[in-house]
């Protein structure tokens, strides 16, 4: 995304802090809660089961697969914050017994970065000048940590509103008892896999009709799957 590069707007960019992008974590719900849901409705429907069953399997998985998905997202989100805060602590020691050590890495830091001589020595003494730049320099640089960790409850808000508005969309046909009810909600579905797909290549390089096709693709892999494994339970239970 374009913005401007006049002071005033730098200045009131650098002020808002660095922005947090948690579209992956609604990409990845809005994929899993489709797929999982068309799987249940296709893998039902191979097996010529009750459109009841598949209403009352859909939404089980719907709430629970997505509560499930959201709470892990939260769990590792906030595991990334406990790492976070247990590297800062350590730094923190670090500077305190062994402020020598800790200056030649940062020395050794900017060194590698292509600084030396005066200039090297420069920035060592404006970094280790003050502890709270220092342990910033030290988990950015050393580690390798982002200068903030994300929102775990964003995050998993996110998959969860995700899963639930994608995930739906399977059900849909089946819900308002429309004729043709598979080959509808295989066709909404395939929809919605195309447009999360599509929306995705607006934050990569790809093209938005290979990214598309390219969730699609996934999506149609799982269903087909999903079908093919209820033929085969009828089958076998026949």
């Amino acid at each position: 995304m374009e913005h401007e590069h006049s002071p005033e707007a730098i200045r009131q960019r650098l002020e808002s802090g660095p922005t947090h992008n948690y579209l992956r974590d609604w990409i990845y719900g809005g994929i899993d809660g489709s797929v999982t849901t068309v799987a249940v409705v296709t893998g039902v429907a191979g097996a010529q089961l009750s459109p009841w069953i598949i209403l009352a399997l859909g939404f089980a998985n719907l709430f629970a697969d997505g509560f499930s998905m959201a709470a892990s997202n939260y769990l590792g989100t906030r595991a990334e914050h406990d790492d976070w805060r247990r590297l800062e602590q350590i730094e923190k020691r670090h500077i305190e017994l062994t402020p020598e050590g800790e200056r030649e890495e940062v020395r050794q830091i900017f060194e590698r970065k292509g600084f030396e001589g005066n200039d090297l020595q420069r920035i060592v003494e404006l970094v280790t000048a003050d502890n709270e730049r220092w342990v910033r320099t030290m988990l950015t640089d050393e580690y390798g940590l982002p200068h903030e960790v994300r929102s775990p409850w964003i995050a998993a808000l996110s998959t969860f509103t995700a899963f639930l508005v994608c995930g739906l969309v399977p059900l849909l046909p089946y819900l308002f008892g429309t004729e043709h009810s598979l080959a509808i909600s295989v066709t909404l579905t395939g929809i919605v896999f195309a447009t999360i797909g599509s929306i995705k290549s607006r934050w990569s390089t790809s093209s938005w009709w290979h990214s598309g096709l390219t969730t699609l693709l996934v999506g149609a892999i799982a269903a087909s799957l999903a079908y093919i494994a209820g033929v085969i339970a009828r089958q076998l239970l026949e």
